[in-house]
């Protein structure tokens, strides 16, 4: 048997008890997971609290495949007595159905850890806080590039790429799997073991969730839970939280780093400890050999080559490549897929340029240390839009990066207020320099910030959507949000 069959073993179909798989949300993978279930013959339960048009579609279209379904409540007694209980990512932990089955011993797995119990290939799993979707899309683009058969999915969204379970029902043989795992995720494993896991970098997010950063974290440690000497760990070397949270665990941990260091006698030629790095300006691998020394160096693209704006996403495309050399990609390959992959949507996307003023949707950016990545990016003052739900997380570290960037910040939605008292506390504690850009809060809605944030734009401006919370406040997501800003860019309104 090997690892992948090890993997596997033991899946939902071979068990003799044939009690139900009990889904919990009705959501796009909790719809999937089921679909998966009553593909492999079980009897499936599904409940969802949500009675919107969404969730009775998906309840209809899941009842006439053979589900039992229940919108508007959770049956607990029923629940509790399935013998697996799949919750979907959006479910908080203190949600009253979670505690619930908590106080009564029942434990439940995520949505990925019931997918990969159907699937024999190799598997890359793809976590962090920033950085996740673009490092899991450009990975599955240089395999695919390289001939290696791969399919995309987890986390992804937006349409990009669909949940692990889709996958699994999905015909054909995939030699790997590229998951993008959220925290959420990570937090319900039993048995999900990666055979290369990537760590891009972490951050405090998602305080609305977790008590404190350490609980995150500790989420995202998941990764390693079921790592053996045969697992490769990709981690940020300049990141020091990856790599104290990858400490000791087993397997082989290769580095990419921003640049090259110079070598030092008898050291080899790339940086010491790290597989891919920038050096005079090039992307490059170098991948350590089992023995003999450094392997020689591969290089792969300029940096100014690559169509990915700013310094994270160069070490997105370091991580993906690297990632993808250890998967089984040949340089060539590598090098084609750099060349010809395009911004995602939401992801300090270029829009358009109109009267010299570039318009750049980063609406993706739901926190802070993503927010002021974007600004790092960029090569010219910025007009940004911060904004939306509040979910708790500090604003004043945002206050350097905008000092330094922006000249003006235009303010909306629930968090609106934060994030002027904190950023003008900001503003006070780096007094240092250019002048703190002007705060301008608007309080009739979305469209409002946008033309703001035109009024206030000159040439040879970039005006940023750049949000740094979540959308929640004003829209269903960060795509609707997103769109409705290119779409403002596409009617005039601006």
């Amino acid at each position: 048997m090997n690892e992948a069959q090890g993997r596997s073993a033991g899946r939902m179909g071979g068990e003799g008890d044939r009690r139900e798989v009990s889904i919990i949300g009705l959501g796009a993978s909790g719809a999937a997971a089921a679909r998966l279930a009553l593909q492999k013959g079980e009897q499936v339960y599904v409940s969802d609290i949500s009675t919107d048009t969404r969730a009775a579609t998906r309840a209809r279209e899941l009842h006439a495949l053979g589900a039992f379904v229940h919108l508007g409540f959770h049956d607990l007694e029923r629940i509790a007595a399935s013998r697996l209980v799949v919750a979907s990512p959006g479910i908080p932990p203190d949600a009253p159905v979670l505690k619930s089955l908590l106080s009564r011993g029942v434990r439940w797995v995520s949505e990925p850890e019931f997918a990969i119990r159907f699937y024999d290939g190799s598997l890359i799993a793809v976590t962090g806080t920033n950085g996740k979707t673009t490092t899991s899309a450009l990975t599955a683009h240089l395999l695919g590039a390289s001939g290696v058969a791969v399919a995309l999915g987890g986390n992804v969204g937006g349409g990009l790429a669909p949940p692990a379970s889709e996958l699994a029902l999905q015909s054909g043989e995939q030699e790997w799997w590229v998951l993008e795992m959220s925290s959420f995720q990570l937090s319900a494993m039993e048995r999900f073991r990666a055979d290369i896991g990537v760590v891009t970098n972490l951050a405090p997010d998602h305080q609305d969730r977790y008590p404190d950063t350490a609980a995150y974290f500790a989420d995202k440690a998941q990764l390693f839970r079921n790592a053996t000497d045969e697992s490769r760990w990709v981690l940020n070397g300049d990141d020091p939280a990856a790599l104290e949270m990858a400490r000791g665990v087993p397997g082989r941990a290769l580095l990419f780093t921003s640049a090259a260091a110079t070598p030092t006698e008898g050291e080899g030629t790339g940086h010491p400890g790290s597989s891919a790095f920038v050096r005079e300006g090039m992307l490059t691998l170098q991948l350590t050999e089992e023995a003999g020394g450094p392997a020689p160096e591969e290089p792969l693209m300029p940096r100014t080559d690559l169509r990915l704006i700013g310094h994270h996403n160069v070490m997105n495309a370091l991580a993906a490549a690297l990632t993808a050399r250890l998967a089984g990609a040949h340089t060539n390959g590598i090098r084609d897929g750099l060349a010809s992959f395009d911004p995602l949507p939401h992801r300090l996307q270029p829009i358009r340029e109109k009267a010299g003023v570039l318009w750049v949707n980063d609406s993706k950016a739901t926190n802070v240390a993503a927010s002021a990545s974007a600004l790092d990016a960029l090569d010219r003052p910025a007009v940004i839009l911060l904004g939306g739900r509040d979910k708790g997380e500090s604003f004043r570290p945002l206050a350097q990066a905008v000092r330094g960037k922006a000249r003006a910040v235009i303010l909306y939605g629930e968090a609106a207020a934060r994030i002027e008292k904190e950023l003008s506390e900001g503003f006070a504690q780096y007094a240092i320099g250019t002048r703190p850009p002007v705060l301008v809060t608007v309080d009739k809605g979305f469209d409002a910030a946008v033309a703001a944030a035109g009024s206030l734009a000159k040439e040879g401006d970039v005006v940023l959507l750049s949000p740094a919370c979540p959308s929640f406040d004003l829209f269903e997501g960060y795509e609707a949000r997103g769109q409705r800003f290119s779409d403002l860019l596409g009617n005039g309104s601006t």
